[in-house]
């Protein structure tokens, strides 16, 4: 009686340690996830943005700022773009912070901070809202802005060809041909030393504006900007060698589509956008991030080698605890252990990747692809596709600007 009694209380104090290791895992596995933005539930008021504002929550505010200009909503615009340029621009660095997120998943301590291409195109959607309204001297000072923005030596630096056209278009909008050429020659010519990267297409496309600015082209084209589809998803795989950007391969779910000419317009996809968030763990634009994801590298196997060993143990001690204490029950015990381990064990390649895996927050709510037309409408233009048009981004006005 005591033997048995002896062997129970064995077996009692060995399942307790594996549910101290479970709890132990499912806290690695909870803090190694990523985090995730809660989607915004949206609906056609104008004053969502007013009442919904959380300014913690980074992403959500721009997600919400989209809507509002898709809906037309120009003095949420006004009020909240500017703030939310100026508060989410630059990254504070605490060394606690950034020693203590090399345990955790890339991002879980750190506040958002808007790329480049995303304080331009505030900048765009501010200098829309404002041509909207009326105030052309207020959206000329906002496409000042914008040249800032992608020139600013910040922390997330680098000018992209998206916001460049957008700034050309709409300075021709506001009539101010040189500034539109200034912008158009940028894409056309690429400097050497810039990390602008031009498709071929568009470049020729620039190439034309150029001369026919120089040429003194007038009237200035009934030019239309719209914002097509939806801005793709962002997937990552491992690779361990081979590439710059830490040990990731970053890629769009689902793929963008090709450059389009036309007699009329042209339709340009944000690649370029999708290509900030795909390098921001390269060694040569952040080092810091690049050398945090090589640290944490070696501590994601640590973590993932917990329930794998975890699982080995339960499936091990189980069975042989269960051999000890005999019976007809000892079987069903042996297989249940066999069970748990195996399922623990299956946890150790989730542990891994949901620790080692890149930051991949951005700004969600933006086109796929912009359509650039002097067609009467969208549906004349032959660079049109059946993506849904998410708003439009840029029209005449309803007076011709002063000169």
């Amino acid at each position: 009686m005591g033997s048995n009694h002896t062997r129970l209380s064995g077996l009692n104090r060995h399942v307790m340690r594996v549910w101290g290791w479970v709890a132990v895992v499912l806290s690695l596995s909870i803090l190694g996830c990523p985090m995730r933005e809660v989607q915004p539930t949206f609906h056609d008021e104008c004053g969502i943005l007013s009442s919904n504002v959380d300014w913690s929550n980074r992403i959500k505010v721009l997600n919400l700022l989209s809507l509002a200009f898709s809906q037309k909503c120009d003095a949420a615009v006004i009020e909240y773009a500017e703030q939310a340029q100026y508060d989410f621009r630059h990254k504070t660095f605490s060394f606690s912070r950034e020693m203590a997120g090399v345990f955790l998943s890339d991002g879980v301590l750190t506040e958002y901070v808007l790329e480049s291409y995303e304080r331009a195109y505030l900048s765009v959607l501010l200098a829309a809202s404002y041509l909207r309204t009326g105030n052309v001297e207020d959206a000329k000072v906002e496409l000042r802005q914008l040249d800032h923005e992608l020139f600013a030596p910040l922390y997330n630096f680098g000018e992209d060809p998206v916001n460049l056209v957008l700034s050309a278009v709409l300075w021709e909008v506001l009539g101010e041909p040189g500034d539109a050429r200034t912008d158009w020659f940028r894409v056309a010519e690429p400097t050497s030393s810039s990390p602008l990267q031009v498709d071929p297409t568009l470049q020729a496309f620039a190439q034309e504006q150029v001369i026919r600015l120089d040429q003194g082209g007038h009237p200035t084209p009934r030019w239309q900007v719209y914002g097509l589809g939806r801005f793709p998803e962002v997937d990552w795989d491992f690779k361990l060698f081979g590439s710059p950007n830490g040990y990731f391969v970053i890629h769009p779910k689902p793929p963008f589509r090709e450059s389009c000419v036309s007699e009329t317009g042209f339709r340009l996809s944000t690649k370029s956008w999708f290509a900030k968030i795909a390098h921001r763990h390269d060694r040569a634009y952040h080092p810091l991030l690049n050398i945090q994801s090589w640290i944490r590298l070696p501590i994601g196997v640590v973590y993932g080698l917990v329930p794998f060993s975890l699982g080995a143990g339960v499936a091990v001690g189980g069975c042989a605890g269960a051999a000890s204490l005999g019976g007809r029950g000892s079987g069903d015990l042996c297989a249940l252990s066999l069970l748990g381990g195996a399922h623990l064990m299956q946890m150790a390649p989730t542990v891994f990747q949901d620790t080692v895996r890149p930051d991949l927050r951005h700004w969600e709510l933006l086109p796929a692809a912009i359509v650039l037309t002097q067609a009467v409408d969208l549906e004349s233009e032959s660079c049109h596709t059946d993506q849904s048009r998410l708003h439009l981004l840029v029209t005449q006005p309803l007076s011709p600007p002063s000169q």
